[in-house]
């Protein structure tokens, strides 16, 4: 089974990661990635270098630059685990998260990924 672990970060708290906390992550997803587990993983830039694409009813489609105003929470990143359970991508999250410490005030989302055909 695949899941999606959705980083969810304050953008107005502005926490830069450290060199330390750069080098445990790498020493983590390396693990990871070797145990099979891992089959992804990326931070994502500020919502200043996004854009939002929107389809409203009717049909109209419209785009807004970043930054955007009503958003204080976002995904800063995200990470794919190919593991047996739920509570087995669970745990491995809950391993990203302790790798910050005690500094960092993060949350992650967790939710199985449907396979092809299977959106509803």
């Amino acid at each position: 089974m695949r899941f999606l672990s959705m980083i969810r970060v304050d953008e107005t708290r502005a926490q830069k990661p450290s060199a330390e906390l750069m080098e445990d992550m790498g020493r983590l997803m390396d693990e990871l990635t070797k145990a099979g587990v891992l089959v992804d993983t990326a931070g994502l830039a500020p919502t200043s270098d996004g854009v939002r694409v929107r389809l409203a009813r009717g049909g109209r489609i419209t785009v807004t630059d970043g930054p955007f105003a009503e958003s204080k929470e976002v995904i800063g990143g995200y990470a794919i685990f190919e593991v047996a359970s739920k509570d087995e991508a669970i745990a491995l999250t809950r391993r990203f998260l302790e790798v910050h410490g005690d500094d960092w005030e993060i949350e992650c989302e967790v939710r199985p990924m449907m396979g092809p055909g299977e959106c509803g």
